[in-house]
């Protein structure tokens, strides 16, 4: 008898802690199906509940979202957490149809998170395509959107038909992607894959890209970003910029783009900027080494009169002013007869730029391959096919 009502403290202990762990599986796993979440319902509110309860965790924790089709309105995962923290996806997170809305998952003031997972996230972007005009509106959908996230992986997960941006960066620190998969079709606008703006150690390895804008845009205010081993096309290629639209724009500084395949993309690796800019910066120490061109228009550019849409002026020259850049062994075919166009600005012209070693052939018909180049004087060794600013 004695023993028993020694033991039935404990036990009642024991009740009481697995009643407030509700959702939380052994090793500070947060289901969400433990949360509610059912396959081919919304589950936002069984996220967001997960995300609570695994961001004031203070030992490591995870919000895990298994196999399955979901609907997911915008969620804002938001810290700062108490501890390192991952999410887990499994499962196939849908977006609702209507374009409206900035991003499907904003993730924001995290340090130390991990997003990975064998699942995708399906923009459903077919709906949005046809009522884009996201050039002129910022109300189309992202999809994964990271702010002020730092010291940070993402690996493994798949981007499918974003309405707009497939992943916007913006004022992180130390955030890298690695085997991610991004998808939408060639004729899908304004769907950069990876666009990275404000930020600082941006790392981009062993991803594969395909889609109908730039497969990565690096904007301005950016330092030390690095693509290495990434695959693109169809899209319009891997860009710097556009620089310059904007007055509050400042410098871009340190990118390194190598080792990369690019397939039958409408540019192949490109610095653009807006001629009669907004402000003036500098943008500098960007190198493009050991990039394989296939069937690729306009295979390498600079391009400081960059107008799209009519939205400038084209008779005022640019005021960014680009400097030591360099073109290292890149090879392949163009599908353009204008293999190399180095255009700089009239008013601020190129500074240090290097070319080493290109050789491109045209597979067309509409004359031999050849260079363009205005107020630039290019650094030249090495192979020259086709021969540069002869």
């Amino acid at each position: 008898m004695g023993l028993r009502s020694n033991f039935a403290p404990f036990l009642s202990l024991l009740f009481l802690l697995a009643s407030t762990t509700k959702g939380q599986s052994n090793g500070g796993v947060f289901d969400v199906t433990r949360y509610g979440a059912k396959p081919n319902t919304d589950i936002t509110h069984a996220l967001l509940n997960a995300w609570k309860g695994a961001c004031a965790s203070t030992s490591r924790s995870k919000v895990l979202i298994p196999k399955g089709v979901y609907l997911l309105s915008q969620s804002n995962l938001k810290g700062p957490c108490k501890s390192s923290i991952e999410i887990q996806v499994d499962g196939t997170l849908q977006a609702p149809p209507d374009p409206k809305g900035d991003g499907l998952v904003i993730l924001e003031y995290i340090d130390k998170l991990t997003l990975s997972g064998t699942g995708v996230f399906d923009g459903q972007g077919k709906v949005g395509w046809e009522k884009n005009d996201c050039h002129k509106k910022k109300i189309c959908t992202k999809l994964p959107m990271f702010n002020f996230v730092t010291n940070s992986i993402v690996r493994d997960i798949t981007s499918l038909d974003s309405k707009n941006f497939h992943i916007n960066i913006l004022g992180c620190k130390n955030l890298t992607f690695q085997h991610v998969t991004i998808s939408a079709p060639e004729d899908s606008p304004n769907t950069d894959g990876i666009h990275i703006s404000s930020s600082e150690q941006i790392t981009i390895l062993n991803t594969k890209i395909s889609t109908g804008d730039d497969c990565v845009s690096v904007g301005d205010s950016n330092k030390q970003i690095t693509i290495r081993d990434v695959t693109c096309g169809p899209g319009h290629g891997i860009s710097i910029g556009s620089l310059g639209k904007y007055s509050k724009e400042k410098a871009v500084e340190g990118v390194w783009v190598t080792k990369c395949k690019l397939t039958s993309t409408t540019n192949g690796v490109r610095i653009k900027t807006w001629p009669d800019s907004a402000g003036e910066y500098s943008a500098s120490d960007m190198h493009f080494e050991d990039i394989e061109m296939n069937n690729v228009s306009n295979p390498i550019i600079i391009d400081q009169e960059y107008c799209p849409w009519n939205q400038c002026n084209p008779k005022i020259p640019s005021s960014i002013k680009i400097s030591k850049v360099s073109f290292k062994n890149i090879r392949g075919t163009s599908a353009t007869p204008v293999a190399v166009k180095l255009v700089c600005s009239k008013k601020i012209p190129c500074e240090a730029v290097e070319v080493v070693d290109i050789d491109l052939k045209y597979n067309g018909n509409k004359g031999p391959i050849k260079s363009q180049c205005a107020n630039v004087k290019p650094i030249i060794s090495g192979k020259q096919n086709p021969r540069i600013c002869a």
